[in-house]
């Protein structure tokens, strides 16, 4: 059974489609990253999964159960931290967490073990009886984060959970994030690349209201790609490039630090195989007059596939109204 099922799931705000027949599994264990720009749907997609939002097409669910038709039993088995998480300052650790197990239906009997797993997993043992709003900003997400996880749910759904935090604060989140996904599946949203890097396995990759990607790290890294570098000026590379057998895209590179006055312009291109992209350029390039300073295989980085993914959105956008704003 899959920890969470999501099919063809749209949703729109008077003119603007916020979502767009998104469909996607998620297995028990998984640590998925929900990547995206700002704007882009993945909150109105986790409202959605857990029930605080209705779609106005497809349906939703967690553990087999209808998100839609028993949104109750599918919220009791999720645990939810949204990017303003619900505390109150002047209330203690403890008594805060108290509330929320009560409020999730933990039992009076069960209560202060499940506390006590909650903080010991996000360092909080020590902040028991210290009031939220006397926290520092990394603390009061970690009190976010138990709060999520106190009812020992199977599904944690975590919305831009270091956003605002120091260095060292995202550091020790990251690795708190990872030893809760010991025990539960977790949806992580986040738009900053490095973030699904450090912490995920795979990642859904959602951009106007669309789902452009859905694929393990590594795949999404296997894609084959090239840089040639082809002296500037040299008229028709792009259209010579595009020709050879197997090339899916070609780029122009910005010009980078060390290289703006080496008179060549770089070119990425990328192939449909994960093998012999290189050699077919180096036949392609031989029977020309132009220099060519540099031919290298690309290993390609998340960034390059969010910008890819971007530039394909860009372009592929039909009308404004599938821009989320």
């Amino acid at each position: 059974m899959n920890a969470i099922e999501a099919s063809h799931l749209s949703k729109r705000y008077g003119p603007i489609q916020a979502l767009r027949d998104v469909s996607f599994t998620i297995t028990k264990g998984e640590v998925i990253g929900l990547l995206g720009p700002n704007g882009a749907g993945k909150t109105t997609l986790m409202k959605i999964l857990t029930g605080y939002l209705e779609p106005d097409d497809g349906d939703a669910s967690i553990h087999g159960v209808d998100v839609m038709e028993a949104p109750l039993a599918a919220q009791a088995r999720v645990g939810y931290l949204p990017e303003s998480a619900p505390l109150y300052g002047d209330m203690l650790v403890q008594e805060y967490l108290d509330t929320i197990a009560s409020l999730r239906g933990v039992r009076p009997g069960e209560r202060r073990d499940a506390i006590l797993e909650a903080v010991r997993a996000t360092g909080l043992t020590d902040r028991l009886v210290q009031p939220i709003g006397t926290l520092s900003k990394g603390y009061r997400q970690r009190v976010g984060i138990a709060q999520a996880i106190v009812h020992r749910p199977d599904v944690l759904i975590l919305d831009e959970p270091t956003t605002g935090l120091d260095p060292t604060q995202i550091a020790e989140i990251r690795a708190l994030i990872k030893r809760v996904a010991e025990n539960s599946t977790v949806l992580l949203s986040t738009h900053i690349l490095s973030e699904v890097e450090a912490t995920c396995e795979r990642v859904l990759v959602i951009m106007q209201g669309h789902l452009r990607a859905d694929a393990k790290l590594a795949e999404l890294r296997s894609v084959n790609a090239a840089v040639v570098a082809i002296e500037a000026g040299a008229q028709g590379v792009a259209e010579l490039l595009g020709q050879v057998a197997g090339v899916t895209s070609v780029t122009a590179v910005a010009a980078e630090a060390g290289h703006q006055a080496d008179g060549f312009q770089r070119w990425r291109v990328t192939g449909d195989g994960a093998d012999g992209l290189c050699p077919a350029l180096f036949e392609a390039l031989r029977a020309r007059p132009w220099k060519v300073s540099e031919l290298v295989h690309d290993a390609k980085t998340l960034e390059h596939v969010f910008r890819d993914l971007a530039a394909t959105s860009a372009t592929s956008a039909k009308d404004p109204s599938e821009v989320v704003s």
